[in-house]
Protein backbone atom coordinates (compact mmCIF):
# COMPACT_ATOMS: atom_id res chain seq x y z
CA UNK A 1 0.00 0.00 0.00
CA UNK A 2 1.47 3.15 -0.87
CA UNK A 3 1.09 6.73 1.43
CA UNK A 4 0.40 9.41 -1.14
CA UNK A 5 1.60 12.77 0.14
CA UNK A 6 -1.53 15.23 -0.77
CA UNK A 7 -0.19 18.24 0.44
CA UNK A 8 0.36 21.46 -1.78
CA UNK A 9 4.07 23.12 -3.19
CA UNK A 10 4.66 25.74 0.05
CA UNK A 11 3.97 29.00 -2.39
CA UNK A 12 1.04 27.45 -4.25
CA UNK A 13 -0.58 26.49 -0.86
CA UNK A 14 -0.07 30.06 0.76
CA UNK A 15 -1.08 31.27 -2.66
CA UNK A 16 -4.36 29.18 -2.33
CA UNK A 17 -4.50 30.41 1.37
CA UNK A 18 -4.13 34.32 0.82
CA UNK A 19 -6.62 34.07 -2.85
CA UNK A 20 -9.68 32.75 -0.86
CA UNK A 21 -9.05 35.26 1.94
CA UNK A 22 -8.67 38.47 -0.63
CA UNK A 23 -11.73 36.95 -2.32
CA UNK A 24 -14.19 36.47 1.26
CA UNK A 25 -12.94 39.71 2.23
CA UNK A 26 -13.11 41.80 -0.54
CA UNK A 27 -16.53 40.84 -1.03
CA UNK A 28 -18.05 41.38 2.68
CA UNK A 29 -19.84 44.02 3.54
CA UNK A 30 -17.76 45.22 6.08
CA UNK A 31 -15.13 45.78 4.12
CA UNK A 32 -17.40 47.94 1.36
CA UNK A 33 -19.14 50.33 3.87
CA UNK A 34 -16.24 50.85 5.70
CA UNK A 35 -13.99 51.76 2.91
CA UNK A 36 -16.83 53.57 1.56
CA UNK A 37 -17.59 55.42 4.68
CA UNK A 38 -14.18 56.85 5.49
CA UNK A 39 -14.12 58.00 2.16
CA UNK A 40 -17.34 59.74 3.23
CA UNK A 41 -15.33 61.22 6.00
CA UNK A 42 -12.41 62.51 4.52
CA UNK A 43 -14.21 64.11 1.61
CA UNK A 44 -16.41 65.35 4.43
CA UNK A 45 -13.34 66.97 6.29
CA UNK A 46 -11.64 68.26 3.34
CA UNK A 47 -15.23 70.27 2.54
CA UNK A 48 -15.80 71.25 6.02
CA UNK A 49 -11.97 72.36 6.39
CA UNK A 50 -12.36 74.63 2.79
CA UNK A 51 -15.10 76.29 4.70
CA UNK A 52 -13.99 77.04 7.65
CA UNK A 53 -10.94 77.93 6.56
CA UNK A 54 -12.09 79.95 3.52
CA UNK A 55 -13.41 82.87 5.56
CA UNK A 56 -12.45 85.51 8.10
CA UNK A 57 -12.93 85.54 11.73
CA UNK A 58 -15.31 88.91 12.17
CA UNK A 59 -16.11 91.87 10.11
CA UNK A 60 -15.89 95.62 11.38
CA UNK A 61 -16.92 98.52 10.27
CA UNK A 62 -15.26 101.85 10.59
CA UNK A 63 -16.80 105.36 9.97
CA UNK A 64 -14.98 108.32 7.41
CA UNK A 65 -13.98 109.57 10.73
CA UNK A 66 -11.91 106.45 11.46
CA UNK A 67 -11.21 105.19 7.83
CA UNK A 68 -7.81 105.89 8.77
CA UNK A 69 -7.77 102.82 10.90
CA UNK A 70 -8.71 100.44 8.42
CA UNK A 71 -5.19 98.42 7.72
CA UNK A 72 -4.30 99.20 11.43
CA UNK A 73 -7.52 96.93 12.68
CA UNK A 74 -6.44 94.05 10.18
CA UNK A 75 -2.76 94.20 11.86
CA UNK A 76 -3.16 94.69 15.06
CA UNK A 77 -5.54 91.56 14.77
CA UNK A 78 -3.48 89.56 12.43
CA UNK A 79 -0.27 89.66 14.98
CA UNK A 80 -3.12 87.99 17.85
CA UNK A 81 -4.27 85.36 15.23
CA UNK A 82 -7.35 87.10 14.29
CA UNK A 83 -8.42 87.40 10.73
CA UNK A 84 -10.86 90.35 10.18
CA UNK A 85 -12.01 91.97 7.25
CA UNK A 86 -12.97 95.85 7.27
CA UNK A 87 -15.73 97.87 5.46
CA UNK A 88 -15.73 101.68 5.61
CA UNK A 89 -19.48 102.39 5.88
CA UNK A 90 -21.67 105.42 6.97
CA UNK A 91 -22.35 105.78 11.14
CA UNK A 92 -26.08 104.95 10.80
CA UNK A 93 -25.32 102.47 8.22
CA UNK A 94 -22.82 100.73 10.00
CA UNK A 95 -25.33 100.48 12.94
CA UNK A 96 -28.08 99.30 11.08
CA UNK A 97 -25.69 96.84 9.93
CA UNK A 98 -24.44 95.69 13.23
CA UNK A 99 -27.97 95.47 14.66
CA UNK A 100 -29.09 92.94 11.56
CA UNK A 101 -25.63 90.75 11.84
CA UNK A 102 -23.96 91.94 8.91
CA UNK A 103 -20.89 93.24 10.95
CA UNK A 104 -20.21 92.05 14.06
CA UNK A 105 -18.37 96.00 15.54
CA UNK A 106 -18.40 99.60 14.19
CA UNK A 107 -15.70 101.56 15.59
CA UNK A 108 -16.52 104.75 15.83
CA UNK A 109 -14.71 107.97 17.17
CA UNK A 110 -15.55 109.60 20.76
CA UNK A 111 -14.56 112.91 19.98
CA UNK A 112 -11.40 114.89 19.71
CA UNK A 113 -9.29 112.87 22.42
CA UNK A 114 -8.89 110.02 19.93
CA UNK A 115 -10.67 107.82 22.01
CA UNK A 116 -12.59 104.77 20.51
CA UNK A 117 -16.02 103.57 20.76
CA UNK A 118 -17.29 99.66 19.91
CA UNK A 119 -20.94 99.54 18.69
CA UNK A 120 -21.99 96.22 18.91
CA UNK A 121 -25.20 93.91 18.94
CA UNK A 122 -24.78 92.77 22.31
CA UNK A 123 -21.36 91.57 23.39
CA UNK A 124 -17.24 91.66 21.74
CA UNK A 125 -16.28 88.35 21.08
CA UNK A 126 -12.89 87.94 23.50
CA UNK A 127 -10.07 87.49 20.32
CA UNK A 128 -12.05 90.39 18.71
CA UNK A 129 -12.09 92.72 21.93
CA UNK A 130 -8.35 92.04 22.42
CA UNK A 131 -7.75 93.36 19.14
CA UNK A 132 -9.39 96.72 19.09
CA UNK A 133 -8.01 97.20 23.25
CA UNK A 134 -4.62 96.99 21.53
CA UNK A 135 -5.70 98.99 18.74
CA UNK A 136 -6.95 101.61 21.38
CA UNK A 137 -4.01 101.19 23.20
CA UNK A 138 -1.53 102.42 20.01
CA UNK A 139 -4.41 105.28 19.45
CA UNK A 140 -4.02 106.57 22.53
CA UNK A 141 -0.59 106.40 22.64
CA UNK A 142 -0.06 108.23 19.04
CA UNK A 143 -2.13 111.19 20.83
CA UNK A 144 -0.06 111.71 23.78
CA UNK A 145 3.42 111.41 20.90
CA UNK A 146 1.53 114.14 19.14
CA UNK A 147 0.93 116.06 22.21
CA UNK A 148 4.49 115.83 23.15
CA UNK A 149 5.43 117.62 19.95
CA UNK A 150 6.60 114.15 18.35
CA UNK A 151 6.01 112.24 14.65
CA UNK A 152 3.46 109.21 15.83
CA UNK A 153 4.16 107.96 12.38
CA UNK A 154 7.82 107.85 12.84
CA UNK A 155 7.70 106.49 16.54
CA UNK A 156 5.77 103.46 14.99
CA UNK A 157 8.23 102.80 12.51
CA UNK A 158 10.51 102.68 15.23
CA UNK A 159 8.56 100.36 17.12
CA UNK A 160 7.83 98.46 14.02
CA UNK A 161 11.22 97.49 13.36
CA UNK A 162 12.62 96.86 16.83
CA UNK A 163 12.71 92.78 17.37
CA UNK A 164 15.16 90.68 19.39
CA UNK A 165 18.11 88.54 17.72
CA UNK A 166 17.08 84.79 18.43
CA UNK A 167 20.16 82.43 17.90
CA UNK A 168 19.10 79.07 17.82
CA UNK A 169 21.62 76.24 18.99
CA UNK A 170 19.86 73.96 16.76
CA UNK A 171 18.36 75.03 13.26
CA UNK A 172 14.54 74.30 14.00
CA UNK A 173 12.43 72.58 11.40
CA UNK A 174 10.01 74.69 9.67
CA UNK A 175 6.95 72.72 9.84
CA UNK A 176 3.48 73.81 8.53
CA UNK A 177 -0.04 73.16 9.26
CA UNK A 178 -0.85 71.61 6.54
CA UNK A 179 1.98 68.75 7.60
CA UNK A 180 0.57 68.69 11.25
CA UNK A 181 -3.14 67.89 9.52
CA UNK A 182 -1.80 65.27 7.66
CA UNK A 183 0.31 63.71 10.40
CA UNK A 184 -2.78 63.57 12.53
CA UNK A 185 -4.65 62.13 8.97
CA UNK A 186 -2.32 59.68 8.64
CA UNK A 187 -2.54 58.09 12.36
CA UNK A 188 -5.51 57.74 12.55
CA UNK A 189 -5.52 55.72 9.36
CA UNK A 190 -2.69 53.64 10.20
CA UNK A 191 -3.96 53.39 13.88
CA UNK A 192 -7.46 51.86 11.98
CA UNK A 193 -5.81 50.06 9.87
CA UNK A 194 -3.92 48.15 12.20
CA UNK A 195 -7.40 47.79 14.43
CA UNK A 196 -9.75 46.62 11.99
CA UNK A 197 -7.46 44.43 9.99
CA UNK A 198 -4.80 42.97 12.37
CA UNK A 199 -8.24 41.56 14.66
CA UNK A 200 -9.81 40.36 11.56
CA UNK A 201 -6.46 38.06 11.32
CA UNK A 202 -7.29 37.12 15.37
CA UNK A 203 -10.98 36.12 14.44
CA UNK A 204 -10.49 34.36 11.40
CA UNK A 205 -7.95 31.87 12.89
CA UNK A 206 -10.74 31.41 15.78
CA UNK A 207 -13.23 31.38 13.39
CA UNK A 208 -11.83 28.31 11.28
CA UNK A 209 -10.64 26.69 14.66
CA UNK A 210 -14.25 26.05 16.12
CA UNK A 211 -15.79 25.20 12.96
CA UNK A 212 -13.21 22.58 12.78
CA UNK A 213 -12.02 23.81 9.02
CA UNK A 214 -8.84 24.51 9.93
CA UNK A 215 -8.45 20.37 10.36
CA UNK A 216 -9.63 20.07 6.93
CA UNK A 217 -7.28 22.52 5.76
CA UNK A 218 -4.32 21.20 7.61
CA UNK A 219 -4.80 17.87 5.91
CA UNK A 220 -3.39 19.23 2.96
CA UNK A 221 -1.42 22.25 4.03
CA UNK A 222 1.37 22.74 6.91
CA UNK A 223 0.17 25.40 9.84
CA UNK A 224 2.85 27.83 9.04
CA UNK A 225 1.06 28.29 5.10
CA UNK A 226 -2.18 28.52 6.38
CA UNK A 227 -1.26 31.13 9.06
CA UNK A 228 0.65 32.89 5.86
CA UNK A 229 -1.92 32.93 3.36
CA UNK A 230 -4.50 34.60 5.77
CA UNK A 231 -1.80 37.08 6.57
CA UNK A 232 -0.91 38.07 2.98
CA UNK A 233 -4.44 37.62 1.85
CA UNK A 234 -6.01 39.90 4.45
CA UNK A 235 -3.06 42.40 4.31
CA UNK A 236 -3.21 42.76 0.48
CA UNK A 237 -7.50 43.90 1.19
CA UNK A 238 -6.20 46.41 3.79
CA UNK A 239 -3.64 47.25 1.12
CA UNK A 240 -6.22 48.20 -1.60
CA UNK A 241 -8.10 49.91 0.88
CA UNK A 242 -5.00 51.71 2.55
CA UNK A 243 -4.22 53.21 -1.00
CA UNK A 244 -7.79 53.91 -2.65
CA UNK A 245 -8.23 55.90 1.05
CA UNK A 246 -5.42 57.62 0.96
CA UNK A 247 -5.64 58.48 -2.68
CA UNK A 248 -8.79 60.03 -2.72
CA UNK A 249 -7.94 61.69 0.83
CA UNK A 250 -4.76 63.91 -0.85
CA UNK A 251 -6.75 64.22 -4.20
CA UNK A 252 -9.61 65.69 -2.72
CA UNK A 253 -7.22 67.71 0.00
CA UNK A 254 -5.50 69.37 -2.72
CA UNK A 255 -8.46 69.57 -5.60
CA UNK A 256 -10.26 71.80 -2.57
CA UNK A 257 -6.82 73.41 -1.98
CA UNK A 258 -7.27 72.51 1.89
CA UNK A 259 -3.30 71.49 2.12
CA UNK A 260 -0.95 73.97 1.87
CA UNK A 261 1.88 71.49 0.94
CA UNK A 262 3.90 70.63 -2.48
CA UNK A 263 1.75 67.39 -4.21
CA UNK A 264 5.66 65.52 -3.90
CA UNK A 265 5.21 65.91 -0.15
CA UNK A 266 1.53 64.65 -0.19
CA UNK A 267 2.43 61.62 -2.73
CA UNK A 268 5.48 60.87 -0.13
CA UNK A 269 3.23 60.82 2.89
CA UNK A 270 0.80 58.27 1.18
CA UNK A 271 4.25 55.95 -0.14
CA UNK A 272 4.72 55.68 3.64
CA UNK A 273 1.66 55.35 4.77
CA UNK A 274 1.64 52.43 2.67
CA UNK A 275 4.84 51.62 3.44
CA UNK A 276 4.47 51.73 7.22
CA UNK A 277 0.91 50.08 7.02
CA UNK A 278 2.34 46.72 5.22
CA UNK A 279 5.62 46.89 8.23
CA UNK A 280 2.70 47.38 10.82
CA UNK A 281 0.36 44.62 9.44
CA UNK A 282 2.57 41.95 9.18
CA UNK A 283 4.94 42.55 12.11
CA UNK A 284 0.91 42.48 14.45
CA UNK A 285 -0.65 40.45 12.27
CA UNK A 286 1.48 37.72 12.57
CA UNK A 287 1.42 38.17 16.79
CA UNK A 288 -2.24 37.83 16.13
CA UNK A 289 -2.58 34.54 14.40
CA UNK A 290 -0.83 33.23 17.43
CA UNK A 291 -2.50 34.49 19.96
CA UNK A 292 -5.79 33.72 18.41
CA UNK A 293 -4.90 30.38 17.93
CA UNK A 294 -4.85 29.83 21.71
CA UNK A 295 -8.26 30.15 22.31
CA UNK A 296 -11.31 28.54 20.54
CA UNK A 297 -14.47 31.30 20.88
CA UNK A 298 -14.58 34.62 19.13
CA UNK A 299 -15.58 36.24 22.97
CA UNK A 300 -12.06 35.60 24.25
CA UNK A 301 -10.06 36.48 21.03
CA UNK A 302 -10.46 40.44 22.74
CA UNK A 303 -9.03 39.23 25.69
CA UNK A 304 -5.71 37.03 24.18
CA UNK A 305 -4.68 39.91 21.68
CA UNK A 306 -5.63 42.71 24.42
CA UNK A 307 -1.91 42.94 25.72
CA UNK A 308 -0.58 43.23 22.26
CA UNK A 309 -2.62 45.62 21.13
CA UNK A 310 -1.77 47.88 23.89
CA UNK A 311 1.42 48.59 21.81
CA UNK A 312 -0.41 50.00 18.66
CA UNK A 313 -2.61 52.12 21.16
CA UNK A 314 -0.22 53.79 23.15
CA UNK A 315 1.96 54.58 20.11
CA UNK A 316 -1.27 56.05 18.57
CA UNK A 317 -2.19 58.34 21.75
CA UNK A 318 1.29 59.34 22.22
CA UNK A 319 1.42 61.03 18.56
CA UNK A 320 -2.34 61.74 18.24
CA UNK A 321 -1.98 64.07 21.62
CA UNK A 322 1.77 65.10 21.84
CA UNK A 323 3.07 65.23 18.29
CA UNK A 324 0.83 67.70 17.03
CA UNK A 325 1.34 70.48 19.62
CA UNK A 326 5.00 69.52 19.82
CA UNK A 327 6.32 68.08 16.77
CA UNK A 328 10.22 67.52 18.32
CA UNK A 329 9.17 66.15 21.34
CA UNK A 330 11.91 63.67 22.78
CA UNK A 331 9.77 60.36 23.74
CA UNK A 332 8.12 60.43 20.68
CA UNK A 333 11.09 60.64 18.58
CA UNK A 334 12.36 57.63 20.89
CA UNK A 335 9.53 55.60 20.56
CA UNK A 336 8.46 56.07 17.05
CA UNK A 337 12.28 53.79 16.06
CA UNK A 338 11.22 51.60 18.73
CA UNK A 339 9.77 48.75 16.33
CA UNK A 340 6.56 47.66 18.26
CA UNK A 341 5.67 51.66 18.60
CA UNK A 342 6.91 52.78 14.78
CA UNK A 343 4.07 51.45 12.59
CA UNK A 344 1.87 54.51 14.57
CA UNK A 345 4.64 56.86 15.58
CA UNK A 346 6.82 56.49 12.49
CA UNK A 347 4.04 57.73 9.44
CA UNK A 348 2.75 61.00 11.78
CA UNK A 349 6.15 62.18 12.25
CA UNK A 350 7.35 61.54 8.29
CA UNK A 351 3.94 63.28 7.73
CA UNK A 352 4.78 66.09 9.52
CA UNK A 353 8.49 66.25 8.13
CA UNK A 354 11.83 67.24 9.92
CA UNK A 355 12.42 63.24 10.29
CA UNK A 356 16.25 62.57 10.27
CA UNK A 357 17.01 60.02 7.00
CA UNK A 358 19.05 57.87 9.81
CA UNK A 359 15.69 57.47 11.89
CA UNK A 360 13.45 56.51 9.42
CA UNK A 361 16.12 53.79 8.00
CA UNK A 362 16.64 52.40 11.34
CA UNK A 363 13.24 51.92 12.45
CA UNK A 364 12.36 50.67 9.12
CA UNK A 365 15.53 48.05 9.69
CA UNK A 366 14.47 47.19 13.27
CA UNK A 367 10.91 46.13 11.61
CA UNK A 368 12.64 44.16 9.26
CA UNK A 369 15.09 42.47 11.50
CA UNK A 370 11.79 41.46 14.37
CA UNK A 371 9.80 40.21 11.18
CA UNK A 372 12.02 36.77 10.75
CA UNK A 373 12.20 36.13 14.96
CA UNK A 374 8.02 36.68 14.70
CA UNK A 375 7.41 34.30 11.55
CA UNK A 376 9.61 31.95 13.73
CA UNK A 377 7.93 32.40 17.12
CA UNK A 378 4.06 32.92 15.48
CA UNK A 379 4.62 29.69 13.73
CA UNK A 380 5.58 27.74 16.32
CA UNK A 381 2.68 29.03 18.77
CA UNK A 382 0.12 28.73 16.31
CA UNK A 383 1.44 25.05 15.02
CA UNK A 384 0.89 24.23 18.64
CA UNK A 385 -2.17 25.55 19.29
CA UNK A 386 -4.02 25.58 16.12
CA UNK A 387 -5.07 21.93 16.24
CA UNK A 388 -6.28 22.37 19.99
CA UNK A 389 -9.64 23.07 20.78
CA UNK A 390 -11.63 23.34 23.94
CA UNK A 391 -10.19 25.42 26.54
CA UNK A 392 -7.68 27.90 26.18
CA UNK A 393 -3.95 26.66 25.25
CA UNK A 394 -1.75 28.31 27.83
CA UNK A 395 1.18 29.63 26.14
CA UNK A 396 4.43 28.17 27.68
CA UNK A 397 2.77 24.98 26.09
CA UNK A 398 2.34 26.38 22.24
CA UNK A 399 6.27 26.97 22.49
CA UNK A 400 7.07 24.01 23.37
CA UNK A 401 8.86 22.07 20.81
CA UNK A 402 6.62 19.94 18.82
Amino acid sequence: MTNTDVRLGSWEAVGLVASREVKTKMRSKAFIITTVATLVLLVGFALVMKLVGGGSDATVGVTTQTGALAEPVKATASRIGVSVDVKTVDEKAGRSQVADGSLDALVVSDGTDGKLRVVVKKDLDGNLRDALNVLAGQVALNVSIADLGGDPAQVQAAVAKASVDVEPLEKPYPYQSGQLVLGIVAGILIYMSLLLNGQMVAQGVVEEKSSRVVELLLSTIRPWQLMAGKVLGIGFVGLVQMVVIGGVGIVAALGLDVLSISTSAAVGTVVWLVVWYLLGFVMYSLVFAALGALVSRQEDVGGVITPALMFVIVGYVIGISVLPSDPDNTLAEVLSVIPVFAPTLMPMRLAMGGVPVWEAVVSVGLVLALIPALVWLSGRIYANAVMRSGARVKLKDALRPA
